[in-house]
């Protein structure tokens, strides 16, 4: 798995064992329900154009990464998502590559030592938990 850096060209290597928890939790389809004041039911219905959730999570025993891979997810993170910050490209294993950001409005990259206390070294390594949407 790779995450690109579109504003500079920046890659980095994610483990291929993360996995896409909510890949099948998401549908486009999206609908409202009420009631007009003649008791007619109204039905308002679209397609989302984007901003499928991606959280990708790597088991107790897998998915692995160094601090410095840590501490550059926290850095892309830290951008805002902008006309021309923010946006990444994901390729996973299966060869689909998708567009996406950051999701800000939640924890966008949580890192727990694998050893279960600060690391010091920058080889040491995280259990990471990213979460992205697709845009």
């Amino acid at each position: 798995m790779q995450l690109k850096n579109l504003t500079d060209g920046a890659t980095l290597s994610l483990p291929d064992d993360l996995l896409w928890i909510d890949e099948h939790a998401w549908s486009p389809a999206v609908s409202t329900v009420s009631y007009l004041l003649n008791g007619a039911l109204l039905v308002q219905s679209a397609v989302r154009q984007a901003g499928r959730p991606m959280t990708l999570v790597g088991a107790a025993d897998m998915a692995w990464v160094t601090r410095q891979v840590v501490n550059t997810l926290h850095a892309w993170a830290a951008s805002p998502l902008a006309d021309n910050t923010g946006s990444f490209e994901l390729t996973l294993l299966d060869a689909r590559v998708l567009t996406v950001a950051f999701r800000h409005s939640e924890t966008a990259v949580e890192a727990e030592p694998v050893k279960g206390f600060p690391a010091r070294s920058e080889s040491d390594f995280y259990r990471i938990t990213l979460r992205l949407m697709q845009i």
